[in-house]
């Protein structure tokens, strides 16, 4: 049996002569537990919050984007490209071309963004699970159509299957402005507004409509340009392989996205909060630190008699710097112990039970609840950031000690 860590354990757990130790060895622990619970806690809720992007995402975003590394747009008819449209592990390819626009109706108008899709683009975003009002249709025989995106049709008071079309206004590639006739500088085209979308992102709602490539191209006068080709990948294919086999094949001259690297911006946002809120609640941890600190040097102060009965016994001072560095580690462990659990514990209720809500109505968030994600590099992240800062809380009293003696 270890002697040091038997007598440490018996300090720790064993009624105080005086009910001021017990107590504030009592809050060191709870200071550690509610630190590390909450620590659990909010990592746990980034996570959620991140999980529930990337399934919102997911139902737009391709699995794989390539684009252009310069410039808008490219062609895609060259021997690079088509031999990556060749690779096994692809399903099959959407082509698209975005670019900014005018969009108006009645005597309203909004800047948005122009997005001209190929037919399989349907199937690439499962469209049909987004449409809020009517339906996906591009193209009916020689009239064009356009899916809009709900918050922009609010804007412009536009709905599916209204029997006046929308105006949309590009500006005109490589020609100079006539400044006494601004509106030579556009070319103009009409279509049918047949679905209303909602992906409850401003990024698309409020800004995006979705027309067929061909009059995209007619409008911004290219040939066959697109850009961005996007991928869907066969069942059971691994995209981060497969990325970089394409990236190997186009080289440097093309960008192979996947969906977290589509939306860098906003993941890297949703991860720096996180992890300011990590740093933050660590501070909380090393202050909450410091109630051992006062608890291991009162229980030093009122061992004396113990610390002298054992170096008549015989023991070194190295077995009783010892005990109480153990003494003061076994605090830091207990805390960290049960708030983990806490912190796990917590999370599960609301996981399945949903007991903290984002709003007071039901549906006025994409989500009714706070989302959860437990993930175990969090928690081994946590227990390690507790236990080492519990080492360095204990080292001033213990050498304190080990000076004394």
């Amino acid at each position: 049996m270890n002697l040091a860590l038997h007598i440490a354990r018996r300090y720790l757990f064993a009624k105080k002569s005086h009910n001021a130790i017990n107590v504030i060895s009592f809050i060191s622990v709870c200071g550690i537990t509610v630190a590390t619970a909450a620590l659990v806690c909010a990592l746990s809720v980034f996570n959620g919050f991140t999980d529930v992007v990337a399934k919102t995402f997911s139902a737009f975003d391709p699995e794989l984007q390539i684009t252009p590394a310069q410039g808008k747009v490219f062609n895609p008819d060259n021997d690079k490209i088509k031999s990556v449209l060749n690779l096994p592990e692809i399903a099959f390819v959407s082509e698209s071309l975005e670019e900014n626009a005018l969009l108006k109706y009645g005597d309203r108008q909004e800047p948005i963004v122009l997005k001209g899709v190929s037919p399989k683009f349907e199937s690439l975003a499962h469209i049909d699970s987004l449409i809020i009002d009517g339906k996906f249709i591009l193209r009916e025989g020689d009239i064009d159509n356009g899916v809009i995106g709900a918050g922009l049709a609010m804007l412009l008071n536009v709905r599916a299957n209204f029997i006046d079309p929308v105006e949309i206004y590009v500006p005109k590639r490589n020609v100079k402005v006539n400044p006494a006739n601004p509106s030579t500088a556009f070319d103009h085209s009409e279509a049918f507004i047949s679905g209303v979308f909602a992906l409850n992102q401003a990024k698309y709602d409020d800004q995006m409509l979705i027309v067929s490539i061909d009059l995209a191209r007619d409008l911004l006068r290219y040939d066959k340009e697109v850009s961005s080709i996007d991928m869907k990948l066969k069942i059971g294919e691994d995209v981060s392989r497969v990325r970089d086999k394409i990236h190997s094949i186009l080289g440097d001259d093309y960008l192979v996205k996947d969906r977290f690297e589509q939306q860098e911006s906003l993941y890297r946002m949703v991860n720096v909060e996180k992890w300011v809120t990590f740093l933050i609640l660590a501070i909380i941890l090393v202050i909450a630190a410091f109630n051992v600190v006062g608890s291991l040097s009162m229980l030093i102060i009122e061992k004396n008699e113990d610390i002298a009965v054992l170096k008549n016994l015989g023991a070194s001072n190295k077995l009783i710097t010892k005990i109480f560095l153990l003494e003061g580690w076994l605090i830091n462990l207990v805390g960290a112990i049960v708030g983990l659990f806490i912190g796990l514990f917590v999370c599960l209720l609301q996981q399945y039970f949903g007991l903290l809500k984002l709003g007071s109505s039901p549906g006025a968030f994409v989500i009714d609840a706070y989302p959860v994600s437990v993930q175990p590099q969090d928690i081994i992240l946590i227990f390690l950031t507790v236990t080492f800062i519990g080492f360095l809380a204990v080292i001033y009293p213990v050498n304190s000690l080990r000076k004394r003696l």
